[in-house]
């Protein structure tokens, strides 16, 4: 099986220290700011970016240990496999996270929306482009969740 080698871009800026003050489950808000930190060497290529509304940003679970094919997600009572969760715990700890460009300055991208801890690695950043619409897209089992947590609470 091939490798790669891959190396951070950056490191995260951000309130969240420890993971359990990361917001997550159903209904989380990640409203947080922060700032992606892009070492000096790859300043060059944020060239532009200030022009898009939104930016994906893959990033590591750098303080994640080992994995698991299946899990119950915080936000459910069943068990799901791990691609299709946002678990920590993958085979490759590579985290995708979409959040909103406030200003670019220099080599720092101010945000919002982070769900990373405070120094976590950046791996790449890439502008938001989605083709598909809303009407066409599903959210699968958290769908489910919601709705039972929903019934739950009507009782």
């Amino acid at each position: 099986m091939q490798t790669w080698t891959v190396r951070p871009i950056g490191f995260v800026r951000s309130p969240f220290t420890e993971t359990h003050q990361v917001p997550r489950g159903l209904g989380a808000k990640h409203d947080e700011e922060g700032v992606l930190e892009i070492l000096p060497e790859f300043e060059p290529g944020l060239r532009d970016i200030e022009s898009f509304s939104h930016l994906f940003v893959l990033w590591l679970f750098d303080r994640s240990e080992g994995f698991s094919l299946e899990g119950t997600p915080p936000c459910d009572t069943k068990s799901h496999g791990v691609f299709a969760t946002r678990s920590p715990r993958r085979p490759n700890p590579i985290a995708l996270t979409v959040v909103r460009l406030l200003r670019h300055e220099n080599n720092r991208l101010h945000v919002r929306g982070v769900d990373m801890l405070d120094g976590t690695p950046i791996l790449d950043i890439k502008p938001y482009l989605s083709s598909i619409p809303e009407s066409e897209l599903k959210r699968g089992w958290l769908a489910q969740a919601e709705a039972r947590r929903a019934k739950e609470n009507t009782k």
